[in-house]
């Protein structure tokens, strides 16, 4: 039995209760920190866990401390978790899904060698099509990997990665969905310009790219194979590729993500040097 805290109570946090629940993890073992009562009281009759206010007290005695606040508040949390029994004998492990914050600044509030996790979500984890990207600390263990992986698997897929690239994971898939909102805004405002109907235009969109998605992920084959694969010569698809070839969709995504991972070093302080 692996007893799991999830200290805050917002959507991510929510969404990986959930999802262990779903999993066939037991309510008992499973208890959330939210100081907002009003809050505190919705998770606790939505979720069916015990819900408290006291960091300390929900970490002691847990397997795996999961941190699901804002970077802001992650000082904060460290320091009632040094209230806390936290003991290295019971293997426990503390993993953290607070975008920036360097693993070694969270070992150094904890007992010596006590193992880190840091992780980066995205916001499809909320419907369980998360993508989360782990990175271990120095005292990490294979198994505790192991646990790290199987919890964050109710609710997506995980990469293990060194830290040094989280950065970059940050640019990709944690930043990765507003790039896809943004591409199917503009589609449907296009469709829309084209004479359809916007409830018309978003569900042309939208089952486009589930379709697209499931295709790309079932056939093995890679993105510019199928690209290839639609793209008659001197057909539809090919004028519209070569109107955004044109227009420098490529160099601006690899603008965009250099620059998301120029912003993610800064706030983290993890830039490379």
């Amino acid at each position: 039995m692996t007893r799991i805290a999830v200290i805050g109570g917002g959507r991510i946090g929510e969404a990986l209760i959930a999802g262990l629940l779903e999993s066939g993890r037991a309510s008992k073992d499973l208890v959330a920190v939210e100081t907002v009562p009003a809050r505190a009281e919705l998770l606790a009759e939505r979720l069916g866990i015990r819900v408290t206010a006291d960091v300390a007290e929900a970490a002691t005695g847990a397997d795996l401390l999961v941190i699901a606040v804002k970077p802001h508040d992650v000082d904060a949390v460290m320091t009632e978790l040094g209230k806390a029994e936290l003991d290295n004998d019971r293997d426990q492990v503390l993993l953290s899904l607070a975008a920036g914050v360097p693993i070694a600044r969270l070992e150094a509030k904890l007992p010596a060698g006590f193992p880190v996790v840091r992780v980066m979500p995205n916001t499809p984890m909320l419907v369980g099509q998360g993508m989360c990207a782990i990175a271990p600390g120095r005292y990490a263990k294979a198994d505790e990997l192991e646990l790290v992986t199987e919890v964050l698997e109710s609710v997506g897929r995980v990469v293990t990665v060194a830290e040094s690239q989280m950065d970059a994971v940050t640019a990709v898939s944690g930043s990765g969905p507003a790039y896809f909102f943004l591409v199917v805004e503009a589609m449907v405002e296009a469709g829309v310009g084209l004479g359809l109907s916007r409830d018309v235009a978003t569900q042309l969109v939208v089952q486009t790219m589930l379709g697209a998605a499931a295709l790309l992920e079932e056939s093995g084959q890679e993105a510019a194979e199928l690209r290839a694969a639609v793209t008659s010569p001197a057909g539809t698809t090919a004028a519209a590729i070569r109107e955004l070839e044109r227009a420098g969709v490529r160099s601006a995504f690899l603008e965009a993500l250099h620059a998301a991972k120029r912003r993610s070093a800064e706030q983290g302080g993890t830039a490379e040097s």
